[in-house]
């Protein structure tokens, strides 16, 4: 017997299982499995009355909420596919990715209603804009309470579709199919352990690739959702108390603003189990940092937007566990090993296996049941990174003779800053736009808040003038604000290969010297 394989699952057998249970938080709400299951019916029928159909995309652009949870169930079990936005991207990008998409249908926040307004012009494919606060109640309590999701849905329909920047000068839209979802969620809930006991605090964007697969691996399991519109430390330490929060997800900024909230003393945090670091560099340091005050185990784990996302967690093997403090926090810092059903390896440049000896360096490529079913009307980019059955990552790594993975440099020149994915080549390009600007580059250096930050090294025209202040006063102009490099050096001149090519790496390794770059 083989059955579909989808998240739809998912919510019906919270719905059976644990409709009686207070599911989601959210504020002063709090709705039980079978409320939130019979909200998301509504909502499928509600699009189904707008006039959206198998198939078409529904865009979400908006803070974590109840309404955007119930989205990842209510638009994908009627058939349509739901394209979670980043709310930090321009007005230009977002253009870019709805008409692209060809998008349909977009629901938003209310604080996002400028943002809107600004490129509601240049979209030509969205039928309904739809204010969350003004309108979502009123369109989901005027249909029908049940629905029954269409017998024809298939493993490889697409559900959900992401877009990450990565390093072309457009977004790329990420295909995720009801297949990926389903099994990326039993593979989490296995390599994590995930129980109906388990209450977890959404801290990461949802429009973070599920914040990390938590829509579909909590519900399934009746485990409880608490929601965060945004990262606020006061709010999340409190709802860590009143909710007695097991389980926490963050990048490392999160966690060193929880670690240095000057009342974090007055929380308390013994329901804490353990937090998840990802999104960023983290170290030994921040692990130690957070057993120690804040009372839990942390761990640090790895994956992509192409891999629905989660690869892997450096959860401490039985047989390891009585290293020795330091030993184990180093090895908690690390990458981690895949969970069940992934496959793993490193290869050379000319896709060779390498040895897993915990010295020799090779990109990270995987395969496996969650890896994407391909980029959006990308079909030549889809092979360039999927070949002989082997996705690309491009993160260079070591894996060591337990199989730990440690990822010690990227393949290509993406900075990793507090959980977000900035493309140098982008931010060249608005610096090269300031005419007083004859070449640049753009590298990650070491952040101890952050992970890591953009800084850009320039050299003038001859005649011109410029200083740090005014470069990055133009930066602002040209890119949102967390793309704006934090700090600018200026040189006479940089260094190149024989072809003319700026070498980044002789760059970067005067500012890594000695330190190893994490990237989970």
């Amino acid at each position: 017997m083989n059955l579909t394989l989808t998240p739809i699952r998912f919510k019906q057998r919270a719905v059976r299982e644990y409709g009686g249970k207070v599911g989601l938080v959210d504020g002063d709400k709090r709705f039980t499995y079978a409320e939130y299951g019979e909200r998301c019916d509504r909502l499928s029928n509600a699009l189904i009355a707008l006039g959206v159909g198998r198939v078409e995309r529904v865009a979400w652009l908006g803070y974590n909420s109840h309404q955007l949870l119930e989205a990842y169930y209510g638009v994908v079990q009627m058939g349509a596919v739901l394209l979670p936005l980043n709310i930090r991207l321009t007005p230009q990008e977002l253009s870019y990715i709805l008409n692209n998409s060809e998008t349909v249908a977009l629901f938003y926040n209310q604080d996002f209603a400028p943002l809107v307004e600004s490129f509601k012009n240049e979209t030509t494919t969205i039928r309904h804009f739809l204010s969350i606060e003004d309108q979502y109640e009123d369109l989901i309590q005027a249909t029908g309470a049940s629905f029954t999701p269409p017998d024809d849905l298939q493993d490889d329909d697409l559900a959900e579709l992401f877009y990450t920047s990565g390093t072309t000068a457009n977004p790329k839209g990420v295909m995720m199919t009801h297949r990926n979802l389903y099994l990326h969620a039993m593979q989490a809930i296995g390599g994590i352990g995930i129980k109906d006991s388990h209450t977890q605090l959404h801290t990461i964007p949802l429009f973070h690739v599920n914040g990390w697969g938590t829509p579909h691996t909590l519900t399934c399991m009746g485990a409880r959702h608490i929601i965060v519109p945004k990262f606020d430390p006061p709010e999340v330490l409190e709802l860590i108390q009143r909710e007695r929060v097991t389980h926490v997800a963050v990048v490392p900024t999160m966690a060193y603003a929880l670690l240095n909230h000057p009342k974090l003393k007055e929380f308390d945090l013994s329901s804490l189990e353990f937090i998840n670091i990802g999104g960023a560099a983290s170290g030994p340091s921040l692990i130690r940092e957070i057993e120690q005050r804040l009372g839990c185990r942390a761990y640090s784990g790895y994956g992509l937007t192409e891999t629905t996302p989660v690869l892997t967690i450096s959860f401490l093997k039985e047989h390891l566990k009585n290293l020795p403090d330091e030993a184990r926090w180093e090895r908690q810092a690390m990458t981690g090993y895949p969970f069940p059903g992934i496959e793993m390896s490193i290869m050379d440049a000319d896709d060779h296996h390498l040895p897993h000896d915990g010295l020799t360096a090779g990109e990270i490529v995987v395969r496996a049941d969650n890896v994407m079913a391909g980029y959006w009307k990308l079909p030549e980019e889809t092979a360039r990174l999927i070949r002989d059955g082997w996705f690309h990552t491009g993160d260079m790594a070591v894996v060591d003779e337990e199989g730990y993975y440690l990822i010690v440099d990227r393949k290509k020149d993406i900075i990793i800053s507090g959980g977000e994915n900035i493309s140098s080549i982008e931010v060249e390009k608005a610096i090269f736009a300031n005419p007083a600007v004859l070449e640049c580059a753009v590298i990650a250096v070491p952040d101890e808040r952050w992970g890591e930050v953009p800084k850009a090294i320039v050299v003038l025209k001859a005649g011109q003038q410029l200083n740090e202040q005014e470069l990055m006063d133009y930066c602002r102009t040209q890119l949102p604000g967390f793309k704006v490099p934090k700090s600018i050096e200026f040189r006479d001149a940089l260094p190149k290969g024989g072809t003319g090519k700026i070498l980044k790496k002789e760059l970067r390794e005067a500012y890594w010297q000695g330190l190893e770059k994490r990237v989970h």
